[in-house]
């Protein structure tokens, strides 16, 4: 196997077990995600019920990412993921005591306050498992790390919730949660076999804020890194329409619930063939402009979903959409490792999580907002050209993101200068 080429990153043990905790993790949390949804709407019957949900798991996620991100600089990284996992196989449990109970009006409170927990866990797990991403490899493989984890993340995105329907429909609720929580504890096993990591060195007498403030004073002050967080953010925001799905699948398009499935399934489709490519050709060079004609190309291929009235071409449309965002999120999660020193790893994954979850939680109300005030379909091919807009902005605000190169070489010896003049900042401010 070559040093550096795409499979490299398996040669190092401890990536191997990342790797493996984390396809069990997202597989759990994947199938936990539409097994939750499923009974929910089940037990009210109240579409509502499904937007509280989401809020109710995102409201502690979002609130707590920046301070998980110091937490991460702070403490042992591992030790923060096998204390979370550890939560989360608990709150598998208590999903499936409860799928198998009767607890008559109690139970949607009960699973709205496990969902609530497991919220918590994923503050604090998000930065630590990226921070600890960065340091199982060497700096030389680091971008096909990068990828082959996206492919990772991508495929166990595709099955998880697959097998979390057909386990929901065959096994009932109780057994799949059970499952769920094995899926966990097989991720807390693998995390477990990590050998610890260095401690980033703390300045000495720095309080909570201070830490977390400079992780996002860092963020704000380089190009790189805002540019592309800030380019996810609003193509996301404006030109995502997955919230409308159910509404082209309907009434625009008229192919009902079977249709529906695949029309979400397509997205996610087009970002695995996405990284699977990259996992053997990495963005490596032109890294910023391939960045910023992919995100132009997801706005693209939403104007062409929403005018589209065959099925077939919204299927490509959406597959395509899917594709572009693939490569932003293979270049995108390249340059969190890479433009990250190692003593901000978890803050600055802290603030890539909360762009990300906004954009996300934010974006499905945005899609609601406009297509009640302008019209499903005007909405979303105004969001594709606001989408536009954005890329348009960003290549001449950034100029140093569209310049951008990821060669290995070039970006450690980056990061060694940024880390020098943090530690004279350091030494001058006390």
């Amino acid at each position: 196997m070559s040093e550096t080429g795409a499979w490299a990153p398996f040669r190092w043990a401890d990536f191997r077990s990342l790797f493996a905790a984390a396809f069990c993790s997202t597989l759990a949390s994947r199938a936990l995600a539409v097994v939750l949804g499923y009974e929910v709407y089940e037990l009210t019957g109240n579409p509502l019920a499904l937007g509280l949900l989401g809020l109710i798991e995102a409201i502690p996620s979002l609130s707590l990412a920046l301070y998980g991100g110091h937490i991460a600089d702070r403490h042992d990284r591992r030790s923060i993921l096998r204390i979370t996992l550890g939560a989360l196989i608990f709150c598998a449990g208590a999903l499936s005591l409860l799928g198998a109970s009767d607890v008559g009006g109690l139970k949607l409170t009960l699973l709205y306050s496990v969902v609530f927990i497991a919220g918590i866990a994923r503050g604090f797990a998000e930065p630590a498992a990226s921070a600890l991403e960065a340091q199982v490899v060497p700096w030389e493989v680091l971008v096909n790390s990068s990828t082959l984890m996206a492919s990772c993340w991508t495929t166990a995105a595709v099955i998880g919730p697959l097998a979390g329907g057909f386990a929901y429909q065959q096994l009932g609720p109780a057994k799949t949660y059970l499952g769920i929580g094995i899926l966990y504890a097989l991720g807390w096993v693998n995390i477990t076999r990590i050998a610890r990591r260095p401690r980033p060195p703390a300045p000495e007498g720095e309080s909570v804020w201070q830490s977390v403030a400079e992780g996002v004073r860092y963020v704000l002050s380089n190009q790189v890194l805002l540019g592309s967080m800030s380019l996810d953010l609003f193509a996301v925001l404006f030109g995502g329409a997955i919230a409308l799905l159910p509404i082209f699948a309907r009434d625009i398009l008229h192919v009902g619930p079977s249709g529906l499935g695949m029309l979400n399934a397509a997205p996610t489709a087009g970002a695995l063939l996405t990284t699977l490519v990259a996992s053997r050709h990495p963005p490596v060079r032109h890294a910023g402009r391939n960045l910023i004609l992919a995100v132009a190309g997801f706005g693209v291929s939403m104007i062409v979903f929403a005018f589209s009235r065959s099925f077939w071409l919204s299927l490509v449309a959406l597959a395509f959409s899917g594709v572009f965002d693939g490569v932003s999120v293979v270049i995108r999660r390249a340059i969190i490792r890479l433009f990250s020193p190692d003593r901000l790893r978890g803050r600055i994954a802290s603030v890539s999580m909360i762009f990300i979850g906004s954009s996300n939680e934010l974006g499905a109300f945005e899609s609601g907002v406009t297509a009640a005030w302008l019209g499903t379909v005007r909405s979303v091919w105004a969001g594709g050209i606001l989408t536009l807009l954005v890329v348009a902005i960003a290549s001449g605000a950034a100029p140093e993101l569209r310049r951008l190169s990821l060669d290995p070489g070039q970006v450690v010896r980056r990061d060694e200068e940024v880390d020098r003049e943090l530690d004279k900042e350091a030494v001058e401010n006390l």
